[in-house]
Parts: structure tokens; sequence; C-alpha cells
């Protein structure tokens, strides 16, 4: 098992902090359930449950306690309001790469939030971290993804065909990643 992470607080940009899970975050996870995507992409419970959102909120505690990652809530500086989430997942770190995942709630969203985050972190990782690529994989046709990995620096390597299944489906993936000297 790796070392236990401490996921900090990080400033994004002058309107977003990334910060770790909080267990008053339940009407984040609440928002994201009623998605009609996020739940097929992510471990978010939909049906929601308080239950099955403390259960959800406990595994992103987790996956630091267990080295697996860094999972942020990405918040609002001027009300403090939870909009979304940011991942950095470490599976692969010792051959200098990890994943990143984001997806944000319908009532954060064309706010600037999530290319925010996505450029803290991927400066943090690179940087701090001194992991030397970080990689997502996004759908095609999810343009709003597309737009915001390459806001952030990140270049389309290729299609992956049949990659994933998602809602029961196979679905193609276009891999970005981002190396330490971009």
């Amino acid at each position: 098992m790796a070392e236990p992470l401490t996921v900090p607080s990080l400033t994004a940009g002058t309107a977003f902090v990334l910060r770790p899970w909080e267990l008053s975050d339940l009407p984040l996870v609440r928002e994201a359930s009623e998605d009609a995507y996020i739940p097929l992409i992510t471990t978010i419970p939909s049906p929601y449950s308080d239950e099955a959102a403390q259960v959800y909120v406990r595994r992103q505690w987790e996956q630091a306690a267990t080295g697996s990652g860094y999972p942020f809530v990405i918040a609002r500086v001027r009300d403090r309001r939870p909009v979304g989430s940011i991942g950095l997942w470490l599976k692969d770190a010792a051959e200098g790469r990890a994943t990143v995942g984001y997806w944000t709630a319908a009532p954060g969203r064309r706010q600037g939030a999530t290319g925010a985050a996505l450029r803290t972190v991927t400066a943090w990782a690179l940087h701090e971290l001194r992991l030397a690529r970080l990689h997502m994989l996004i759908e095609p046709w999810n343009d709003a993804s597309v737009r915001t990995a390459e806001s952030a620096g990140y270049r389309r390597e290729g299609l992956l065909r049949g990659w994933q299944r998602i809602g029961g489906v196979r679905r193609d993936m276009l891999m970005y990643s981002r190396l330490d000297d971009d």
C-alpha cells in the first residue's frame, strides 16, 4: 500500500479554491447524481440517498488515505459553494504519470471553475509532485471537456476505439496529455 496522502487546499485563479471533500458536500453529490452523464462515468450514486452520498464522500477520503490519489472539491471563493470535483489519480505514479478526471454539476457550469481547477492541478502535479506526464480520457462528443483540456495546455494524442464501457455501451475515448516539458 502507498503512503497516505494529505489533500491540500489550492487556490484556483481568483474565484475558486480546491479543497478536500467534507460531509457538508452532500448537496453537491445530490446535484451530480441528478445529471444524466456524471453518474455514468464516476462513482456518484444514482439514485441519490444521503447514505449513499456519505459513502461516496468517505470513499474520496479513502482514496487519499490509501495513496491512490488526490480528490478535490472545486468551490467558489465568494460563497464557498462547491460546484464540482477534480481528481489526480496516481496508479502509475511510479512511472511518472497520473490520470486527471473532473466534473462540474450543472449549476456550476460556464463559470470557469473547471478550467481554473484543471490549470491549478496540472501545474501543482507537474511542478510540485514532479510528475512527467498527466493524461485524461474524454468522449469525442464532449466539446466542453475538450475545450477545458485544450485551454489548460493538454494535447490530443488520439482516439481509443471502444476503450471504455459507459452506460452499458463500449465508447470511444480521446486521449489528452500534458508533459512536464510542454
